[in-house]
C-alpha cells in the first residue's frame, strides 16, 4: 500500500510538471524541478522577500551577527551577495540578542533601502545595488502619534509607488507610516490597534507584519508569535477602518494531512507574498525544526502561494516531501550551504558573518595574502556561518604560535546564547607544551603537538555526536581524545535560543593573532552520512539496525549533497575512487555520482550495489571516478530494474590515496585494500558480572557493537561511532541482566560478525 501511495504520488508530481509546463526546457534535469525544506537551512529568522525584474531578494534579522542580503534566480538556490550594516555600527551592541531585527530589502526612488530595526528604533541604509557598498544607517522619526517604532516591521509599495512602514511595537500597536521620497514619515498614518487590542490580545502578539497586493486587494499578513502560526487580512482599501477589513483566517494550509508529521511544523513570520516570473506567488518564512535539532534556529522556507475563487490566500505547508519548484530559470547558483573558503580574495565573502561590534575589523586579508588573520581583539574575535546541517567536515590550516594562559586558535561551534561550544584549537598547556584540544562544556581532551605552529583541524559532525582530529599535512589524522556528543548544544535552550541558531567558523582568543589558510564545510574524503541529503526526491531517512540510513530508495530516485569539497591547488587532493556503503535484501542497483545537477552536469562514477543477504547486513561497494576538483552539489541518481527497493545508503565517501586517520602522529597508514577487521572473544568467558570485548579497524570507519539476548533482542549497544584505525576494547557491565547466553555482533562498512557470551550469576 506504502509502495502504491508513492508511485501515485511520484505519478501525479511529474503529470503536474508536464501540465505546467513551458516552465522547463525539454531534457533539462529534474535536479530543478522539485525542492525540499529548508532551501536555506540555518538561522534565518523574520524572512522578508523582494522581486526586482527576474532576480530575488531575501534578508531578516541577525542579532548578534552582521545581516546578510541573500540573492536568487529561482527562489530555490540562494546566494549571500552583501551585508547592509557593519558591526562597526556603534550601535550594533555585544549582547546575543543586539544587532538587525527584520530587515526588509525594497527598491524606491532609484536605489535599493534597507530597513531594520534595533532596540525598538528604525534606522536605513541605501546603496545603488543589493550588493553595496551600503551607507551608513539613518534613524527613523517616530511621528507624535506612534507609540514607538518597535522592530520586526516591513516595508510595503502600493501601484502608485506611495510607500509605507508596518510598525510592529508591543502586543497592541499596530501601525502603517507613509514614507516620504526621504525615507521619512510623511503622509497617513492608520491605527490598527485595534486588531489586537488589550487586555485580552486575541491575537497574542500579532507581530511580523507584512503588506501585498493582489487583484484591487490590500492583504495583511502577520505571526500570531515567535512560536506559533500566522493569519491574514484584506481589504479593498488602504484604510484603518475596522468594518473595512474581513479576517480570513490561517494563511498556511493547516488542513493539510500531512501537517502532522512535518518538520517544520510552526511556519510563520512570512514575508510579503511576490508574484515570480511564471505568476505564481510565493513566500519565504521562518520555523523552529524538531525538539532535538531547535538549537539550529529558524529554518528558511519557501512555500507557493495559492488564491482561491473567493480571493483567499492559502500558502503551501512545509511538508516533509518534494514540493514543485517555481519555472524560472536557474544562474548556476548552488545549494545555500556554508561554502568552501580559501581566503584568495581582498574582500571577506558576505556569507562570514561577525560577532558584534567592533570599531576595527578583526581580521585581515591583505597582511598574508591567501590567509585570513584574526587578531583578537576583546571578544570579537570570531567569524561564523550558520551550523546548518547535522553532517559536515569542518577543515582549517592554521598557523599559530600561542602562549601560555589563555591563548588559543581553532574550529569552534557555538549556540546563539554563546554560552556553550565545542572546540578543537591548538594551544599551550600548563606544564609548557603547546597541545591541540578538543573541547565541550565540561568534557576536555588534549593531545601534546608535535606538528607545530602549522597544523590541520578538522572537526567531524555525525549528527549529535563530533570527533575531532589534527595532522601535520591533510592526508594522516590523528583523533584527539574520544568523540563527544554535544546534544545538549543542539535542543532549544532559554529564550529560544537568544533566537539565534548554532554557528560554527574560526576562532582566536587571547594575545597573539592567527592566520588561517582554508575553510572547507563538507570534505570529500571525510565519510557523509547519507540519511542527510540536502534535497532529494522519492527517498526518505528509514530506521535500521545500523541507525537511521537513506532508505526507500527506487530507480528514478535521487538525493543531493551540497557543497562537497575534492581540493584544488590549496588543497591538493583528487579523488581515485567512490565508495558506499549499503544493504539489499533485492538485486540492488546502480549510484550514478552527478556534479551539480542531474542529466545535465558532469557524472563521474557508477557504482554497482549487489545483494548483501539481508537489510540489515552492510557491505562497501566501489567504483572508479573520473577527475574532479572544486567545489559542487553532489548528486546520486538512483538506477534498477522493477519496482522494488533497490538498496539503503548508510555512507557516502570520496576515496583520496594515502587519506587515513591513524593513531600517532607520523605513523604511516596501512596499504589502502588490505582490509583486515577482527572481533576477539570477550575475556573473561562466562563472566560475572562484568566482560571486554576487543576488536580492531584497519582505518577509520563507522563501527556497530551490539549485545543481543538469545531470542535475538537488542539489549545494549556498547559502541556506535567512528572510531580510528587500530585496536579497541570496550567493557559490558551486565550486573542488571539475568543469567543466560548472549551474543555480541559487530559491524563496520563490509564486515560483520557475530560470537556467543554467557552469563553465570
Amino acid at each position: 500500500m506504502i509502495k502504491a501511495e508513492k508511485t501515485m504520488n511520484r505519478y501525479l508530481l511529474l503529470l503536474s510538471f508536464f501540465l505546467l509546463s513551458g516552465c522547463h526546457a525539454y531534457g533539462e534535469s529534474p535536479s530543478f524541478s522539485t525542492y525540499m525544506n529548508p532551501v536555506i537551512p540555518g538561522d534565518h529568522p523574520d524572512p522578508t522577500l523582494s522581486r526586482f525584474g527576474n532576480d530575488y531578494y531575501t534578508t531578516g534579522s541577525s542579532f548578534a551577527t552582521t545581516p546578510i542580503i541573500y540573492h536568487s534566480t529561482d527562489l530555490i538556490r540562494w546566494e549571500a551577495v552583501s551585508q547592509p550594516v557593519s558591526n562597526a555600527w556603534p550601535l550594533f551592541g555585544t549582547s546575543p540578542t543586539d544587532g538587525v531585527w527584520g530587515g526588509h530589502l525594497v527598491f524606491h526612488g532609484g536605489k535599493y533601502w534597507h530597513f531594520f530595526g534595533h532596540a525598538a528604533r528604525m534606522f536605513f541604509v541605501t546603496a545603488d545595488r543589493p550588493e553595496g557598498p551600503w551607507n551608513s544607517p539613518r534613524e527613523v522619526a517616530c511621528p507624535p502619534s506612534v507609540p514607538g517604532l518597535g522592530m520586526d516591521n516591513s516595508i510595503f509599495i502600493d501601484d502608485d509607488v506611495s510607500w509605507y512602514l508596518l510598525v510592529k511595537n508591543g502586543q497592541s500597536n499596530n501601525w502603517i507610516v507613509q514614507l516620504g521620497e526621504d525615507g521619512q514619515p510623511k503622509g497617513a498614518i492608520y491605527n490598527l490597534c485595534w486588531i489586537n487590542p488589550a487586555p485580552a490580545y486575541p491575537f497574542s502578539w500579532a507581530e511580523g507584519p507584512v503588506m501585498w497586493k493582489h487583484k484591487g486587494y490590500y492583504y495583511y499578513c502577520f505571526a500570531i508569535n515567535i512560536y506559533a502560526t500566522q493569519r491574514i487580512f484584506r481589504s479593498a482599501r488602504l484604510t484603518d477602518e475596522k468594518a473595512s477589513w474581513e479576517n480570513l483566517g490561517n494563511f498556511f494550509n493547516e488542513t493539510d494531512p500531512k501537517k502532522g508529521g512535518s518538520l517544520y511544523s510552526l511556519p510563520n513570520h512570512c514575508s510579503p507574498a511576490v508574484m515570480a516570473g511564471d505568476s505564481t506567488w510565493w513566500v519565504i518564512s521562518q520555523s523552529y525544526g524538531t525538539g532535538e535539532w531547535q538549537g539550529l534556529g529558524r529554518q528558511g522556507l519557501v512555500s507557493r502561494v495559492r488564491y482561491d475563487a473567493a480571493g483567499k490566500p492559502v500558502a503551501d505547508f512545509p511538508i516533509n516531501e518534494p514540493m514543485t519548484a517555481p519555472k524560472l530559470p536557474g544562474s548556476g547558483v548552488p545549494w545555500m550551504v556554508p561554502k568552501s573558503d580559501f581566503f584568495n580574495s581582498d574582500k571577506l565573502s558576505p556569507e562570514w558573518q561577525l560577532l558584534g561590534y567592533s570599531p576595527a575589523s578583526p581580521y585581515s586579508l591583505i597582511d598574508r595574502p591567501g590567509w585570513i588573520r584574526l587578531s583578537p581583539r576583546n571578544r570579537h574575535n570570531t567569524i561564523v556561518k550558520s551550523d546548518a546541517e547535522h553532517n559536515y567536515s569542518l577543515i582549517t590550516r592554521l598557523d599559530f604560535d600561542p602562549n601560555p594562559g589563555t591563548d588559543e586558535a581553532g574550529l569552534r561551534i557555538m549556540t546563539g546564547l554563546q554560552t556553550l561550544y565545542a572546540k578543537l584549537y591548538s594551544s599551550m598547556n600548563d606544564e609548557g607544551k603547546k597541545v591541540i584540544r578538543f573541547s565541550f562544556d565540561k568534557t576536555a581532551y588534549e593531545n601534546e603537538n608535535l606538528v607545530g605552529n602549522t597544523v590541520w583541524l578538522k572537526i567531524f559532525r555525525n549528527n549529535h555526536v563530533l570527533s575531532g582530529y589534527f595532522s601535520a599535512d591533510g592526508h594522516y589524522w590523528t583523533q584527539v581524545g574520544k568523540s563527544i556528543n554535544v546534544s545538549t548544544m543542539d535542543v532549544q535552550q532559554s529564550n529560544y535560543n537568544a533566537f539565534t541558531g548554532n554557528r560554527q567558523g574560526l576562532y582566536v582568543a587571547g594575545k597573539n593573532s592567527a592566520d588561517f589558510d582554508l575553510y572547507i564545510y563538507r570534505d570529500a574524503y571525510t565519510p557523509i552520512l547519507a540519511e542527510c541529503p540536502a534535497n532529494q526526491y522519492g527517498t526518505s531517512r528509514t530506521y535500521s539496525n545500523q541507525g537511521y540510513v537513506l532508505g526507500n530508495i527506487h530507480a528514478g530516485d535521487w538525493a543531493m549533497y551540497a557543497g562537497v569539497e575534492f581540493g584544488n591547488a590549496e588543497y591538493p587532493k583528487a579523488p581515485v575512487a567512490f565508495e558506499a556503503t549499503a544493504s539489499s535484501k533485492t538485486s540492488g542497483g546502480v549510484v550514478e555520482v552527478w556534479l551539480d545537477s542531474l542529466d545535465t552536469g558532469d557524472k563521474i562514477a557508477e557504482c554497482t550495489i549487489g545483494n548483501t543477504g539481508d537489510w540489515k547486513i552492510y557491505n562497501a561497494f566501489r567504483s572508479d571516478v573520473e577527475s574532479v576538483s572544486g567545489t559542487h552539489d553532489v548528486y546520486f541518481k538512483f538506477k534498477g530494474t522493477g519496482s522494488d527497493k533497490l538498496f539503503q545508503l548508510q555512507w557516502l565517501r570520496f576515496l583520496n590515496e594515502g587519506d587515513t586517520t591513524v593513531s600517532a602522529v607520523g605513523e604511516r597508514p596501512p596499504v589502502r585494500g588490505l582490509r583486515s577487521y577482527k572481533i576477539g572473544q570477550n575475556y573473561p568467558n562466562p563472566f560475572n558480572p562484568s566482560t571486554t570485548i576487543s576488536f580492531g579497524l584497519p582505518d577509520m570507519n563507522f563501527v556497530s557493537l551490539k549485545v543481543f539476548d538469545i531470542t535475538g533482542r537488542e539489549v545494549t549497544t556498547l559502541v556506535a561511532e567512528e572510531r580510528t584505525a587500530g585496536e579497541h576494547s570496550v567493557n559490558w557491565n551486565a550486573s542488571s541482566m539475568s543469567s543466560g547466553v548472549y551474543f555480541y555482533r559487530m559491524q563496520a562498512v563490509n564486515f560483520s560478525e557475530t560470537k556467543k557470551l554467557v552469563l553465570l550469576r
